[in-house]
């Protein structure tokens, strides 16, 4: 078991967790990076192909500059320009590392943390919580849900060449996959419950997956939901009747939501029903002293709210405020680039 003490340990190595870092960093602070996966282990498990929805400038961190080959980031785009973010300020980073308690008060805090060769602790003044949401899925709670066949992430699809798939779904995850499945090769049904594709799909994504469904190259089940999932098929029904439909493989691209179990373990007490952190607005500081939260976590059960090109502004306005500062004037994006 090691010991070390920080100025400001950050949970979790996404774009939000690393900003908070470098900011701690160019505030003359000694931060460190702790998660469970990898660097931007989110990122990182995207789907292979995909593009981002913004522009480069803003997913920038740190006031460097993000260079790209076309008008959108890439996922390995990304990852790479993170990568020497971290590089660049020299952020010490531990990956693969479970945070699983968080002891003390402030200015005094006991990280515990769990790795494949034993228990660690880390001393730390201050504490940053910016755990994202991609790990938790929204389950359907369905019967089958838990077969080997069913995911809820999507990531490429060749293994699915020549095969019967069910993706579950019509926003920006869902479509995506559907339209990959359907070029790699695979028999794609969209099962959705509402009555058609989701409104704020991507600009060049809505045209072609209402195409590719017009076409007949993609079915689609709208105002239907699954009932059960079973080995080679599942079932869904709408308002005239339940039917069986093959699948070799479901994609149910049903959403995310924060650990709200962990920060509920560390004392942070969060709304009954939206499930947002009790927060100061002005600092991000919990209601756990010394204990501040950035990112997705900060929106509760409205993940939709808090994305990469506003999260990465939370390190400047927690460091602002744990630096003594005063409070940070600048105002972020507060929606997604529309284009």
């Amino acid at each position: 078991m090691t010991t070390d003490t920080y100025d400001v340990i950050c949970i979790g190595a996404g774009p939000t967790g690393l900003a908070c870092a470098i900011e701690a960093k160019r505030a003359g602070m000694r931060p460190l990076v702790i998660d469970k996966g990898y660097l931007c282990n989110s990122l990182y498990h995207y789907p292979t192909n995909m593009n981002f929805f913004t522009t480069p400038e803003r997913m920038e961190i740190g006031d460097l500059p993000m260079t790209i080959s076309g008008g959108k980031p890439t996922r390995p785009e990304a990852l790479k320009y993170y990568r020497r973010a971290v590089e660049h300020y020299g952020i010490e980073v531990r990956q693969r590392e479970r945070v699983d308690l968080i002891e003390g008060s402030d200015g005094a805090f006991i990280v515990h943390t769990a790795t494949d060769s034993g228990p660690r602790k880390y001393h730390a003044h201050k504490i940053v919580i910016a755990t994202g949401y991609y790990d938790f899925p929204n389950l359907l709670g369905i019967p089958g849900e838990d077969l080997p066949h069913v995911s809820h992430y999507f990531t490429d699809p060749h293994p699915y060449w020549n095969q019967d798939v069910v993706v579950i779904g019509a926003k920006n995850s869902a479509a995506e996959a559907a339209l990959e499945l359907f070029r790699g090769g695979a028999r794609v049904t969209l099962v959705h419950r509402d009555a058609a594709v989701g409104k704020s799909l991507k600009f060049w994504v809505k045209p072609d997956i209402e195409n590719r469904i017009a076409a007949g190259e993609i079915r689609a089940m709208f105002l239907s939901t699954v009932t059960r999932i079973e080995p080679h098929r599942v079932w869904v029904k709408n308002s005239n009747h339940e039917a069986a439909i093959p699948a070799e493989q479901v994609f149910a691209m049903t959403g995310y939501h924060p650990d709200y179990t962990f920060l509920e373990k560390q004392g942070i007490r969060l709304d009954r029903e939206t499930r947002k952190p009790e927060i100061d607005p002005e600092t991000l500081e919990t209601n756990r002293k010394g204990i501040y939260v950035a990112g997705v976590v900060v929106g509760g059960k409205q993940t939709s709210d808090i994305f990469i090109e506003n999260g990465r502004f939370h390190g400047r306005q927690i460091i602002t405020a744990m630096s003594g500062k005063g409070h940070l004037h600048e105002k972020a994006p507060v929606a997604p680039p529309g284009e």
